[in-house]
């Protein structure tokens, strides 16, 4: 991934995130899975709940491209979790809305993910904790904030 000197014992931050976060990714696709959604498909839903987000919207705070998008909610659709309607304000545009039914879904997939950050950071010291959510939603809202190609400026959630 980067490339160090072989003497080099500094740690390579790219490659601890990135096995971190391929790591987490997996537990959480493997856990929704029994859902019969995909992490993509719960981002969807979570934006989509209020209602009032048009799907450009949402594939943009979900970091979606357009085609994705289409394929998600049709997906969504067939399941019965969510369904798009005419926006009032421009014909072009549709609106986003969760089921009850996914409604019901979306809260099992909260409390999937809240089950699995709590075992995550339970590894973790209890000083190190807070500290590391911390690090990163500084470094996200911040350093990060305006990278090319990384979803919303405010993902932290």
């Amino acid at each position: 991934m980067t490339s160090r000197s072989a003497g080099d014992k500094t740690p390579d931050l790219l490659l601890l995130l990135s096995w971190a976060s391929h790591a987490l990714m997996v537990e959480q696709a493997t856990a929704l899975a029994e859902l019969n959604i995909s992490p993509r498909a719960h981002c969807v839903l979570r934006q989509a709940q209020g209602g009032e987000l048009t799907q450009r919207q949402i594939g943009d705070l979900c970091g979606v491209d357009k085609t994705t998008m289409v394929v998600t909610l049709d997906q969504l659709e067939a399941a019965g979790l969510a369904q798009r309607r005419l926006s009032p304000t421009d014909r072009r545009a549709r609106l986003v809305a969760v089921t009850p039914e996914g409604e019901r879904v979306l809260e099992q997939a909260r409390e999937i993910a809240r089950r699995i950050q709590d075992d995550v950071l339970a590894a973790l010291p209890d000083g190190d904790r807070e500290a590391l959510l911390r690090a990163l939603g500084t470094l996200v809202t911040g350093r990060f904030a305006g990278a090319p190609g990384c979803g919303p400026a405010n993902p932290v959630q």
